[in-house]
């Protein structure tokens, strides 16, 4: 995926912006295009700044628990192979 050049809280503060100012002219401020604000908005639209950090937090925090449950599933296949071949 490729890496945006605004950090998500960037992207938020902009799109506050469009409720002030019309997007073509936040647009043409920021050096991005209507249809990247509007791309953004979908994805952030009812986001605050704070809100934006704490769910990069979840998300950084889901996958480490998904990467331990794949381990641990993992671990429990080779414990079932196991047992089998001593049987």
């Amino acid at each position: 995926m490729r890496k945006s050049r605004f950090k998500d809280e960037q992207i938020v503060a902009m799109l506050r912006e469009t409720d002030r100012d019309a997007v073509p002219v936040v647009a043409k401020r920021h050096g991005v295009s209507e249809q990247t604000i509007y791309t953004w908005k979908k994805r952030f639209g009812s986001l605050q700044p704070d809100d934006v950090r704490r769910l990069k937090q979840l998300e950084q925090e889901n996958a480490r628990l998904k990467k331990l449950v794949a381990e641990r599933d993992l671990e429990i296949e080779v414990m079932k192979e196991i047992a089998v071949k001593k049987w």
